[in-house]
Formats: structure tokens, C-alpha cells, sequence
């Protein structure tokens, strides 16, 4: 059964690793925290081998990730151990995609036109983009026509 949930990563735990009768084993755990209802609640997931201990390295605390896990319970002495074992991991951090403007970059001669990301730049160059407020901050300027 495959089971997904998003959160943020509030705690990693460190990297175990040992050898048993199939060879060398790493995992690690990390505490994700989710919303659920009117209260955050927190999960306790792992990673196993050395491939997903890496993988989960590019993390840091605070990313906000959508992680896929599978859950496995597996019985010792008359007690029952559950495992919620991470097999994918995505960020939930926004995808900025690259659009062009339509403006050539500053400095760019011959365009016509000129765009600057800086408000007080594009001010003091009269294109129009960015007017001055009352209080002398730089506003942008409202061209819609409705």
C-alpha cells in the first residue's frame, strides 16, 4: 500500500548503518510535521540504503515536501514494530517558471524599450513602467484599461 503526505521536515535524526546476513544497510529518520484537522501532528518516516540517505541530504529543516511511503509492522518478542518507509521524495517549493518580459534587459540599446526591476531606476528613466508616490517612494503605475 503506498500512502503520501505533505508537510515540513522539522527534525532529522542521524544516519544508522551496519551489516547483516544481505550485506550493508544505512537508514535514516526524519519527523515530518503535517496539519491535520485544526492541529499539526508529526510522523515519525525512514529511508532506507544509501541511495535515499543521500537523497534525503538535499533537505534541510523547514523545506516543505510531499514524501510517498509505504508502512510495514513486523513482530520481536511479542511486541509489533511499524515502519513508515519513505520511497519518494518531492519539494513542495514553488516552481518559478522562466517567462521573458517582452523588454530587452538594461542597458540594451536600439530596443525602444527599456525594463529595470529596479523601481527608482525605471523611475528617473521616464519610461512610464514605475511613478513616484506621494510620499516619494516609487509605485507602480496602474495602465489597465478598466
Amino acid at each position: 500500500m503506498a500512502l503520501e503526505i505533505e508537510g515540513k521536515i522539522i527534525r532529522k535524526l542521524g544516519v544508522q548503518s551496519g551489516t547483516s546476513a544481505r550485506g550493508d544497510w544505512s537508514k535514516q529518520e526524519f519527523i515530518i510535521e503535517y496539519q491535520e484537522g485544526n492541529y499539526p501532528s508529526q510522523a515519525c518516516l525512514s529511508v532506507w540504503g544509501a541511495d535515499k540517505v543521500k537523497e534525503l541530504e538535499k533537505y534541510q529543516i523547514g523545506d516543505k515536501v510531499k514524501v510517498s511511503f509505504n508502512i510495514s509492522s513486523r513482530e520481536y518478542n511479542n511486541r509489533w514494530y511499524t515502519d513508515l518507509r519513505a520511497w519518494k521524495i518531492e519539494s513542495e517549493a514553488p516552481v518559478v517558471e522562466n517567462y521573458t518580459t517582452g523588454f530587452a534587459p538594461t542597458g540594451v540599446e536600439g530596443s525602444g524599450n527599456t525594463y529595470s526591476p529596479n523601481p527608482a531606476e525605471a523611475a528617473s528613466t521616464g519610461h512610464g513602467f514605475v511613478s513616484e508616490g506621494s510620499n516619494g517612494n516609487a509605485q507602480p503605475e496602474d495602465d489597465l484599461p478598466f
